[in-house]
Formats: C-alpha cells, sequence, structure tokens
C-alpha cells in the first residue's frame, strides 16, 4: 500500500483509463459502469490536488473534502498560512472517516504548483488562484495528463484563453469553468424562455456588473513571513509587496487584487464572467461573440455597447440587477435566486416538449465530476469559458482605448487595429510563458 491508501497496480488501472479517454469521446456518451467504481474504494477514487486555496479555493475545498468518490492528495499555495489550514481541513475531515483511518497521513503541501502537476497519482486538479495565475498552471495540467476545475474568470487575456482551450483539446482534458451560474435552475429557465421565442425577437441584452480594473500604485510593504511574493506575482510585471494584494488569511472580504490591471479585469470580468456568460447562453453564442463594442461617449452612446451579428444590442449595465433580456413581446429579468417576467405569465408554465431544453447540471462539482468519468463536456467547458472571458476583455479594452472597436469573432481579432490587437496577450515575466 502506498502512504494514501491505494496499491500502485490499482492506482495505475485507473489513472491509464482516464489518460487515454481522449477528446475523442466528447462526441459519444461513454458511460462507466458502477462496477468500474465500486463503492469508492481506494483505487478507484478521483484523487485531487488544489492550486490556489484562498477565499475561492478554500471554498471548494471544504465542500469537496466531504465527497466520499474524491480523495484529495495535495494542496499548493504561496502562503504557508493559508496550504497549512487548508492542510489541517482535509486532516481533520478525513481522520474522522473509517476508509482513511489507517491509511492516510493528510495532504501533501507544496508553494510550487509544479511539484503538484508533476505527481502521477493524481487525477485532476481545482485551480482558485487570482486571474493572472490561471492560464499556466492550466495548461501544464492538461499536459500532464490531468482534468482541470478552473475559477472564473477563465483568464487575463483573450490569447490566454484561446491557449487553454488548444491544450485541452490537444490533451483531450475534461475542464469545467467554474462560472456556475449555468448550473442554476433559474438562469437555464431564462435562458430557455429567450431561446424558445417567450418575449419574441430578442432585441436588446442589459448586463449589471462593476467596471474595469485600473493601473496598480500601492505603496510598498514589508514581506509577510511565508508568503512567496514573487512566486504570487509570476507572470505579472514585478511590483513591490502590498498586503492589499496578497492579504492575509484572517482577511475575508472582496479580494480586492481584482481592481488592478496587471492581477485581473475588475468588476468586468468578475461578475461579467457569471452575467455576461448568461446572456451569451441565451444568444445561442457559445462559440461566437460581438462583432462592434462601443464606450460611452457621452453623447449617442450613453453605456458601453456590443451589437452582435443577428441585430441584437448588449450594454454593460441595466438600470436593474443581473441580466435583463427584452423582445418584442416581453421581458426576462434574471439574478442569483431572482426570477421575474413581464409579463407575470411567461414565466408560469415549465419549458415545454416543444421549446429549446438546454444542458441541465446536477450542480457545478457534480457536473465536473460525472464528466471526468464519462468524458462528456461539462457544462462550462472550456471554450464557453473562453468565450465568454472574451467578452469581458472586450469591453475592458473599449474602455481603456475609449474608441470604439470591431471584432472578428472567427479570427479573434480586432479588424483594422494594430494598436486593439496589441492588447489581446500581455507579456509575461521571466521565466514564465504560456508553453512549459
Amino acid at each position: 500500500m502506498t502512504r494514501h491508501g491505494m496499491t500502485r497496480q490499482g492506482r495505475i488501472g485507473r489513472r491509464h483509463f482516464l489518460k487515454t479517454a481522449t477528446a475523442a469521446a466528447f462526441g459519444t456518451p461513454m458511460l462507466i459502469g458502477s462496477s468500474a467504481f465500486g463503492a469508492n474504494p481506494p483505487s478507484e477514487r478521483l484523487t485531487m490536488g488544489f492550486i490556489g486555496v484562498g477565499k475561492m479555493g478554500h471554498g471548494h475545498l471544504c465542500r469537496i473534502v466531504n465527497r466520499p468518490d474524491v480523495q484529495i492528495l495535495a494542496i499548493c499555495d504561496v502562503q504557508e498560512s493559508k496550504r497549512q489550514t487548508a492542510g489541517e481541513v482535509v486532516r481533520g475531515n478525513y481522520s474522522k472517516r473509517a476508509e482513511y483511518k489507517n491509511s492516510y497521513k493528510g495532504p501533501d503541501l507544496c508553494n510550487d504548483f509544479r511539484e503538484l502537476i508533476a505527481r502521477d497519482d493524481i487525477d485532476a486538479v481545482l485551480i482558485g488562484t487570482p486571474d493572472h495565475w490561471h492560464a499556466i498552471p492550466a495548461i501544464q495540467a492538461a499536459e500532464s495528463g490531468k482534468d482541470i476545475y478552473c475559477e472564473k474568470p477563465l483568464s487575463l487575456t483573450i490569447r490566454e484563453g484561446r491557449a487553454m482551450v488548444d491544450a485541452v483539446r490537444r490533451y483531450g482534458r475534461v475542464f469545467q469553468t467554474g462560472s456556475q451560474q449555468r448550473s442554476s435552475r433559474e438562469f437555464r429557465f431564462a435562458c430557455e424562455m429567450v431561446r424558445s421565442g417567450r418575449i419574441g425577437k430578442l432585441l436588446t441584452i442589459g448586463v449589471s456588473v462593476g467596471g474595469p480594473s485600473q493601473d496598480c500604485y500601492l505603496p510598498e510593504e514589508p514581506v509577510p513571513k511565508g508568503v512567496d511574493w514573487n512566486m504570487w506575482l509570476g507572470p505579472a510585471p514585478w511590483r513591490p509587496y502590498n498586503s492589499i494584494l496578497c492579504p492575509p488569511p484572517s482577511f475575508t472580504g472582496y479580494p480586492l487584487w481584482r481592481s488592478y490591471r496587471d492581477y485581473s479585469g475588475g468588476g468586468m470580468t468578475d461578475w461579467g464572467a457569471h452575467h455576461f456568460d448568461i446572456a451569451k447562453w441565451a444568444l445561442g453564442m457559445d462559440g461566437s461573440g460581438p462583432v462592434e463594442i462601443y464606450p460611452p461617449d457621452g453623447k449617442d452612446v450613453k453605456l458601453l455597447t456590443y451589437k452582435y451579428a443577428n441585430g441584437v444590442t448588449m450594454t454593460h449595465g441595466n438600470g436593474g440587477r443581473g441580466v435583463l433580456f427584452t423582445g418584442t413581446e416581453g421581458k426576462v429579468e434574471v439574478a442569483r435566486g431572482f426570477l421575474r417576467t413581464y409579463p407575470d405569465s411567461l414565466m408560469q408554465t415549465p419549458t415545454g416538449p416543444n421549446e429549446v431544453h438546454l444542458y441541465e447540471s446536477p450542480g457545478h462539482h457534480d457536473d465536473w465530476f460525472r464528466s471526468i468519468r464519462t468524458r462528456q463536456k461539462p457544462i462550462c467547458d472550456v471554450e464557453i469559458g473562453c468565450r465568454s472571458v472574451s467578452v469581458c476583455h472586450l469591453g475592458n479594452l473599449a474602455y481603456w482605448l475609449n474608441r470604439p472597436l470591431r471584432w472578428d469573432p472567427a479570427k479573434e481579432q480586432f479588424i483594422g487595429d494594430p494598436e486593439a490587437n496589441r492588447w489581446l496577450d500581455r507579456p509575461k515575466r521571466e521565466p514564465w510563458t504560456l508553453l512549459s
């Protein structure tokens, strides 16, 4: 037996199956009988590593640690205190469970995600790092044959998102983006109503989220003990430590690094990766995007406006909550735990047999784990995450450049605009690159 309570032969059998079930299986359901995994024997549990266990990563860990079909083997974070706290959560949980008492000594802890990814006894990773640290670990995890759950927004730049899609497809991995609203009934039902024509022809969409990120001018502070600041920065430009960017574990508020351009896209990519994603789902545009983006000009254009080839316009801001769809015969407004239609009668009837039925997720984590076993795409596959965050990035670029932009969603390039195209990606600090 190994320290994790499974024989090498059993682990290799399960790992070989997951590694060799490649992208070709995504087109056809490949259901695995219960005998393949039994009643969660040690050799058949999915094994996981966590990269980043701050606010979101820790929250995911606290839910997944209770699953009998998953075993957490390793935890990585650049803050020693955070990875130790997460390790104690796992040890405390598993020490009370009979299946681990005599075989499991707790997860391994590390500072460098590459140590975790290099392990051949880990099936899947969950990436809960700041946005500028999503693409590189995700690509390396795909290359090493691991399935991936990555927090939203998917990427810091448009080209990073495409590189993540390419790697996931090349190595046949299952990838779930953390835009979990697709796994909620109210959002699915709202999109089914729009797609089924209950509000008539869709005319406009209003999306209510925060604004773009900004440059960072925070003052230097001493680096706390146990914090690898150089590793926290990673591919981002060098700057001195500040606790607003890398707060202590006692901080439980909104992650303020999201406000700064080197690490995130602000509210546009934070909540935008949720609400613009729902707008795109209702549009049926999971593989495309807008063709024009106009920033507010104080005259004719009051709000940031996207135009789609089908004539629909979408604005950043709707005077309400969440996402507001307006059609020729009614409206649908949806947010978390909230659904309203105008008139009220539109929402009184369930989606009918002849209407559009969208993918129904059993829950965002459940959907990912099920997809790992069936090798089907999950509800928020990497391509969906890429296209959704692209909408957010396009809006930010229109704000930053302060002029209209024309976009080719097929080529993922700006039309006749070399300056805007230079913003499709950012330089990365050595030695970091999108290639492992």
